[in-house]
């Protein structure tokens, strides 16, 4: 008999950082499995990845992938200006499953009935839908395998000796199959003690998360955790944790696909949350000389100080190199004049894996949000980590262990001073023995991160099986 197609549900919060991974998620096992895949995000964020559409919740098809909303009851979207984060955070849990939980009804009358439900951080309510409708779920964890070790870890008998040492940055923690971690090293959420912080219960949301996934490991089997790594990149870490199944399936980067070349094309929307700039910024980069620019970027939600801007505005000028330096909108209102220098470009959002991927591109100054690590990885660009929050600082280390970036110390206010700025640019990009050692480590994880993703790859077989295995729970 031949095999009924899997249909997945692919549940995600709707911030530019979730987005992203979980639609080169739904792209690869669309592309990779000949599943269909129907991707669900909050009406706030499908409405900016399609801003043409006649209704906000409107369904798009795109062959084997759906894109069909759900209310998380903020469809304007989080006003974090306005918005209170506890209120948010129980609220969109209320409204989404009662939405979700009517999307997976709704496509089991169509006849389109849901295989598995994934799901990413900030939803495991997403999970208790799954299990009410009688459908497996699995948890897509869009963070460092590491990162996901250290939660539970702390989770696990490990909370009271960070917690106790929380206000010593440079105490090393030793957490069983891991790299030694300093407090530093470690998710912000862990040693943020201020109950006044709006971030501060994002912690208990953690906690539930691992509540529920060991109520799955008890009562049913190991819980099946999709990971955006790959197994050579983080062997140690993948295999840390026996009670759980992870699974490594990454880099999920858009344009690595099976032969790693360019996977996008006419795709309807690439799940970009923000609109690129219009100057034209590959034009300057195709002018620039090979391996010379400075690439600047620090994500999509970390708000940068006033005195941080002019930091790096100095840091820039004074490396004397070509850059390109991405800040949003939102980052502008404190009356820093931010203009084109006589090296560098200046732009409000652009395609950030296009530019990482142009042979001009020689260093990334990065936040180390983990889409940006791993896509820096996947291109072989060195990186110099400034990291701000949650699993950031984890990040900066790991690039630091793979032998592919260095990390900027911050000053007592936790600025990047111009000064360091320009150091670490020039250990990146100059020609001391570590720049180019840092290079050519760059080079070799960028070969393996494409290995992993090819046909009979690592990561492709793991996508397969873990496709496999649903098909046979059925």
């Amino acid at each position: 008999m031949e095999r009924r197609q899997q249909h997945f549900l692919l549940v995600t919060y709707p911030a530019q950082g979730h987005v992203n991974p979980a639609l080169h998620l739904a792209k690869r096992l669309a592309r990779t499995t000949g599943s269909r895949v129907t991707f669900s995000t909050a009406i706030s964020g499908h409405r900016r990845m399609f801003p043409s559409l006649a209704k906000p919740d409107e369904e798009v098809e795109d062959g084997l992938v759906s894109y069909i909303p759900y209310s998380d009851g903020y469809d304007d979207g989080y006003k974090a200006t306005t918005d209170d984060v506890n209120t948010f955070m129980s609220k969109i849990k209320l409204a989404g499953s009662r939405t979700v939980s009517t999307l997976v009804q709704d496509l089991a009358a169509r006849d389109r009935p849901v295989s598995c439900l994934i799901y990413t951080l900030l939803m495991a309510w997403a999970a208790d839908v799954a299990r009410d409708h009688g459908v497996p779920s699995a948890l897509y964890w869009i963070q460092t395998a590491t990162v996901f070790a250290t939660y539970y870890h702390y989770f696990h008998g490990y909370d009271e000796l960070i917690t106790s040492h929380s206000h010593d940055p440079a105490f090393t923690v030793n957490l069983p199959g891991l790299l030694p971690l300093q407090i530093r090293d470690l998710p912000s959420f862990f040693t943020n003690t201020n109950p006044e912080d709006p971030y501060y219960s994002v912690l208990a949301g953690f906690r539930e998360l691992f509540e529920k996934l060991d109520r799955e490991e008890k009562t049913s089997s190991k819980p099946r955790i999709l990971m955006n790594t790959f197994d050579a990149l983080e062997t140690d870490a993948i295999k840390a944790i026996d009670t759980m199944e992870l699974i490594a399936i990454g880099p999920l980067v858009p344009f690595l696909s099976l032969d790693g070349t360019d996977s996008n094309g006419t795709t309807i929307s690439d799940g970009d949350l923000f609109e690129a700039d219009n100057k034209g910024y590959m034009e300057w980069l195709d002018s620039q000389p090979e391996r010379s620019v400075v690439y600047v970027s620090f994500g999509s939600i970390s708000l940068i100080k006033k005195q941080q801007l002019a930091e790096i505005s100095w840091g820039l000028e004074e490396s004397g190199r070509p850059f390109l330096w991405v800040v949003r909108k939102d980052n502008r209102g404190e009356g820093v004049e931010l203009e084109d220098g006589e090296n560098g470009m200046v732009v409000e959002w652009c395609s950030q894996v296009k530019v990482l991927s142009h042979p001009s591109v020689g260093c990334f100054v990065t936040h180390c949000g983990w889409n940006s690590t791993l896509e820096s990885l996947a291109c072989g660009v060195p990186t110099v980590g400034v990291p701000q929050w949650t699993d950031q600082a984890t990040n900066a280390r790991l690039a630091e262990a793979w032998g592919t970036g260095v990390r900027g110390e911050l000053s007592k206010e936790g600025v990047l001073e111009g000064k360091e700025l320009k150091r670490c640019v020039e250990v990146v990009m100059g020609e001391g023995e570590r720049g180019m050692e840092i290079r050519r480590k760059a080079e070799i994880w960028r070969d393996r991160a494409r290995e992993a993703v090819r046909e009979r790859g690592s990561s492709e077989g793991n996508l397969r099986n873990f496709v496999d295995g649903i098909a046979s729970d059925q």
